[in-house]
């Protein structure tokens, strides 16, 4: 019987951040990368799989394996080696964003890619090689890994660089933890002499102006584009539109002071009197078909009025980390939870495929209760989701009177994605299936990942959810 031996306290319901996916798994938190490898001896005995997971902040099943085992690595987060001046930092995969940044910036050094919040593993994010809101312009985080150590379910041990070991540098990272453990990762982070941006927020009055400011505006650091996703006719895909630069060195009167951590904490309430920590409560008031388009129509016009062509300095943190400012803000979804559907487009057919998508939304009568869209880059990670265009993120909240429809609709979306030529993000998806991850990746790309899977783990110990479900025919 398969996991026989394992003990019951071990098991537990697995989620993804999005709450609308669960199965139980025998949870293990290692300290040590020994316990990894007893870990993966373990499983092969007791004829179980193996998924690894970081702080658990897929919106999709990544870091899930129904019946096996999840290692979580949270324990495993030891800054290893830190060189103030030169901004190399060497840590465990465990480490979270917001312990990396707190442990530099008042160094100087800021982390050159980052997702919209501070709370992922570094080891979760390149995993997943995650984008931030400047893209187009310093790529993916794992373009600034210099090395990392990583431990294969073989029990071989590799150092990779982007010229040693090549192939597993460029398939470890993006592979989505199907290949082998993170066990050290060295990365430059960038220098900064502020820990302020000057921010620049601006209204566009539809789909087409939004994604031509995002090519308009690259010679930001960051920019980034909200969009109303209930908005019809001529005003589909309006939205509201944030740039962002760093500070120059000279700009700063005060660096010790804004580079402090202590000075980017976000605040606990709002306006001194309401605690954060309820506010998602009453966001679920507004969280239906007829309160998110009040909102949406709300933030566009107070976007289009009081805030039109305003610039203002804010935190390095408050401008990165927006979804952090509410704590648990996922929950406002209800019971049902949230999943998130991420395409990335080519240029050329950006546009359509997004008004596309945004139109069926509506008339299928579930339309997006938060839309995004960045400007991208194509990268050379083998399981890529980048492509020279833009991305839109929507999320859908899910009940169980619409899940089955939103998986359809999100089926839907996929075949206009493809026919586009565009692609998908792991890290995000819940609804692709193998026949759809082989038409944007490549019979090529699937067979070279499934032959270096072969090869870092001949037993096949590695798998989660989304491997089963987006690789095994």
């Amino acid at each position: 019987m398969r996991g026989q031996t394992l003990p019951m306290e071990r098991l537990f319901k697995v989620e993804n951040f999005g709450h609308s996916i669960s199965r139980p798994g025998y949870l293990f938190r290692p300290t040590h990368i020994n316990q990894v490898t007893d870990l993966f001896k373990l499983a092969q005995k007791e004829d179980l799989k193996v998924a690894l997971r970081g702080a658990g902040k897929s919106y999709g099943d990544a870091a899930i394996n129904g019946g096996g085992i999840v290692i979580d690595f949270q324990r495993m987060n030891r800054i290893l080696e830190w060189d103030p001046e030169k901004g190399i930092i060497t840590l465990e995969p465990g480490v979270t964003i917001e312990q990396l940044w707190r442990y530099t910036m008042e160094d100087g050094w800021w982390l050159p890619v980052s997702p919209g919040t501070m709370f992922p593993t570094i080891g979760g994010c390149l995993g997943g090689n995650v984008h931030g809101k400047n893209n187009w312009k310093t790529g993916t985080i794992g373009e600034h890994v210099l090395s990392f150590s990583a431990l294969l379910p073989s029990g071989k041990k590799i150092t990779c660089t982007p010229k040693e070991n090549k192939q597993f540098f460029y398939s470890i990272i993006s592979g989505m933890g199907l290949l082998g453990v993170f066990t050290s990762i060295t990365m430059q982070l960038k220098k900064v002499y502020s820990g302020n941006l000057r921010v620049h927020a601006w209204a566009e009055p539809n789909l087409q102006r939004v994604l031509s400011a995002l090519d308009e505006q690259k010679g930001n650091d960051y920019i980034v584009g909200w969009i109303d996703s209930t908005a019809r006719g001529k005003a589909l895909g309006r939205g509201q539109m944030h740039s962002a630069n760093y500070l120059t060195e000279a700009e700063d009167a005060h660096p010790a002071f804004t580079l402090s951590p202590a000075n980017q904490d976000l605040p606990d309430t709002i306006m001194g009197l309401v605690p954060k920590s309820i506010v998602y409560k009453f966001m679920q008031l507004g969280f239906n078909r007829p309160g998110i388009r009040l909102v949406n129509t709300a933030k566009y016009y107070a976007g289009r009025t009081l805030s039109h062509h305003k610039t203002y300095i804010q935190s390095l943190v408050a401008f990165t980390y927006l979804l952090d400012y509410v704590p648990n803000w996922e929950l406002a979804y209800g019971r049902g939870g949230l999943i998130q559907y991420q395409s990335f487009v080519p240029k050329f057919a950006a546009e359509d495929v997004f008004r596309e998508i945004l139109s069926l939304s509506q008339r299928r009568g579930m339309p997006s209760y938060l839309g995004v869209v960045k400007r991208h880059r194509p990268d050379n990670f083998l399981l890529s989701h980048a492509v020279d265009g833009y991305s839109m993120a929507l999320d859908f909240k899910v009940t169980n009177r619409n899940r089955h429809r939103l998986i359809q609709m999100c089926q839907e979306f996929n075949q206009i994605v493809l026919a586009g030529g565009g692609r998908f993000y792991f890290t995000k998806d819940s609804t692709l299936t193998p026949d759809v991850v082989r038409d944007y990746l490549g019979e090529n790309v699937v067979k070279a990942f499934l032959k270096l899977k072969k090869e870092a783990d001949p037993k096949g110990i590695l798998e989660s959810d989304l491997y089963r479900r987006c690789f095994e025919a």
